[in-house]
């Protein structure tokens, strides 16, 4: 784009965790970059329009004015672009164990998009939206396993992709009325070891904060 300012950046809004992820990993990686906080409720910017005509979502990463979009192609793009900055968020030897990140971090959208329906809904589809996060945590914790991270000891790209819906857990569990320290205890943990790293303590806001942006968004949309 001619006249586009030069570096990287992130046009985000401060409770999703699309751009949550990209916060993290650019934090874990240590590269520089400007933020840009986007409208999302309301009319939204000609740049964001411009840069993501397709979608018309956050996040978009500019670099020197070139927009990625969706937040799993940016974590790839950082990988790529960046090869200098570490750590590396996935395998950089091993392309089976690549291709099972990416998928497990795709995977784990379904804990948003279910999760979603919970607050969203009532009666039978409520029934079947609980009877799938359910189902989503259980998987998301047996891949975890025994492990420290989803990387193995080292926190890695599906732990980027996952931890941003850790803040959002909590309004789950009372709309769904389950606990994930029940049915998913060694996520749980993992949760638990994540908050404790930096990158995410400091991109991450509190269940209580992302439980008043529900309620927003149901009043928003006439949600009872």
């Amino acid at each position: 784009m001619a006249g586009a300012k030069k570096g990287l950046v992130l046009l985000d809004f401060w409770v999703s965790p699309f751009g949550q992820r990209c916060r993290i990993a650019l934090a874990e990686k240590g590269i520089p970059y400007e933020y840009s906080e986007q409208e999302l409720l309301g009319a939204k910017s000609d740049l964001l329009l411009r840069s993501n005509p397709v979608h018309k979502k956050i996040p978009v990463l500019l670099h020197d004015g070139r927009p990625v979009c969706e937040s799993l192609v940016i974590l790839n793009y950082l990988e790529e672009a960046f090869p200098d900055a570490s750590p590396k968020l996935l395998p950089a030897d091993d392309a089976y164990a690549r291709a099972q990140d990416r998928f497990w971090a795709a995977y784990s959208d379904k804990v948003y998009e279910v999760g979603k329906r919970l607050w969203k809904l009532k009666g039978e589809p409520q029934a079947q939206a609980r009877a799938e996060i359910v189902q989503v945590l259980r998987n998301l914790d047996g891949e975890l396993g025994e492990r420290g991270f989803f990387g193995g000891e080292a926190f890695g790209f599906v732990d980027v992709a996952l931890v941003p819906f850790v803040p959002w857990l909590p309004s789950y569990e009372r709309y769904g009325e389950f606990s994930v320290e029940g049915i998913a205890p060694r996520l749980a943990a993992w949760a638990r070891r994540c908050a404790e790293r930096e990158s995410v303590a400091k991109s991450l806001h509190p269940p209580e904060k992302v439980d008043e942006f529900i309620n927003l968004l149901k009043k928003t949309y006439v949600i009872e």
